[in-house]
């Protein structure tokens, strides 16, 4: 997306965006839209969690679901995987 903008008298300019991450490269610089989550909501935008949420998406993209009618049946199925010593889940 491209957005003009007018330079000012002392070469100034006002940028369309509230927050912007600013990098120099390669003797340039680069503006991008800085997003912000709230402070709230930090912790699910950590690289750490994102990792967990695309190895979760291939599970179950992939089948590697368990279905449970309680959370009792769940955590025996939990019980039974580390009894096993498998961090595979069945197909259910």
């Amino acid at each position: 997306m491209s957005v003009p903008i007018q330079v000012r008298n002392k070469a100034q300019v006002t940028l369309p965006h509230p927050f912007l991450d600013v990098k120099v490269k390669e003797g340039e610089i680069v503006l991008r839209v800085k997003k912000l989550a709230d402070k709230g909501q930090a912790w699910f935008w950590t690289k750490r969690w994102q990792e967990g949420e695309r190895e979760a998406e291939k599970d179950i993209r992939e089948g590697r679901t368990h279905g449970f009618d309680n959370a009792e049946e769940a955590i025996a199925f939990l019980h039974n995987q580390v009894n096993r010593g498998s961090g595979e889940t069945s197909q259910g």
